[in-house]
């Protein structure tokens, strides 16, 4: 008697162990799909990522290129003034003692008329080479936000996206 009491719960564990075997590989299928929506949008925010963070270093590298170039010519030019108007102010002192004064003052004004205009420009270089910097910042901040919400939509699209 107790034998055939056994046999349908016997019956009824088969099938049970039975239908979560044979629906294994369909929820696999299913959390791969999912995943592959989640690698793709990581993929994507990489990517975005890394391509903000070259355009950063480029422009940083530019920047610096570029003020660097800046104070060169500046100090090259402002040399060159200065070794100028010393030349000028000897050959001036040799040329005629009467005129000597006057001469001497023009070449000084122009020195230092020369070495403010040089300084001018290097200031204004560096500041317009400053507000380059800060406008890339803020497009990199603005990639870095866009790729964000890239990311953010194709996680939301994958979790309301129907099951199969």
């Amino acid at each position: 008697m107790r034998d055939k009491n056994q046999f349908p719960s016997l019956l009824l564990c088969a099938a049970l162990a039975c239908g979560a075997v044979a629906a294994q590989p369909f929820a696999q299928a299913q959390n791969t799909a999912g995943q592959d929506v989640k690698d793709a949008g990581k993929d994507t925010s990489n990517a975005a990522k890394s391509a903000a963070h070259a355009t950063a270093n480029g422009t940083k590298k530019a920047y610096s290129a570029t003020k660097n170039g800046t104070v060169k010519a500046a100090d090259a030019t402002k040399n060159g003034t200065v070794k100028a108007a010393d030349a000028t102010k000897k050959g001036t002192v040799k040329a005629a003692d009467a005129t000597k004064h006057g001469t001497v003052k023009a070449a000084d004004t122009t020195k230092n008329g020369t070495v403010k205009a040089a300084d001018a420009t290097k200031k204004t270089t560096v500041k317009a080479a400053g507000a380059t910097k800060k406008g890339t910042v803020k497009a990199y901040d603005k990639t870095k936000d866009t790729a964000k919400g890239a990311v953010n939509g194709a996680k939301n699209g994958a979790k309301d996206s129907p099951k199969q």
